[in-house]
């Protein structure tokens, strides 16, 4: 999967508007077309709820909203393709896969979206510091980093 530069900026300005929060999203389409859809991430409600069991806020982790992800499966049936990646920032952090990231795209140590890639954000206030591409290797049974995930404009 390559991500077209009018897509890494709307996910990246996405990054620095939810900054100092995780922002989340879903890019879905096909080679020619790609669609960026902005989700709600309830960390903080969740957090809020039950700190026991979700003891992040949204600076450090994320949820996307059930709606939204129910939302963007129908869309992807009826209109738009197939789900091509979910992306996500790191405030203040780096942009690597986290064991968190992991755990949350696997199902029984298998990939939930074997076919997705995982953007990863590295945002620090209104910097874009890094944007790295992770896919399933059927292989390492694992997330590698993607290179040359970005088309150049």
């Amino acid at each position: 999967m390559t991500v077209k530069p009018e897509t890494l900026s709307q996910i990246c300005d996405h990054a620095k508007s939810e900054f100092p929060n995780e922002c989340c999203g879903i890019i879905l389409g096909s080679e020619e077309q790609e669609f960026v859809r902005k989700c709600r991430n309830i960390q903080n409600e969740l957090h809020q709820e039950d700190p026991d069991k979700y003891p992040r806020d949204a600076r450090t982790a994320y949820v996307i909203h059930p709606d939204d992800l129910i939302a963007v499966h129908k869309e992807a049936d009826t209109q738009k393709g197939q789900i091509k990646a979910f992306y996500h920032s790191h405030p203040n952090h780096e942009a690597y896969f986290s064991e968190k990231d992991k755990a949350d795209a696997t199902v029984w140590d298998e990939p939930a979206y074997p076919d997705a890639t995982y953007l990863v954000i590295s945002v620090y206030d209104t910097e874009i510091r890094a944007v790295k591409a992770f896919a399933w290797d059927e292989t390492a049974k694992d997330f590698v980093e993607v290179e040359g995930a970005f088309k150049e404009t």
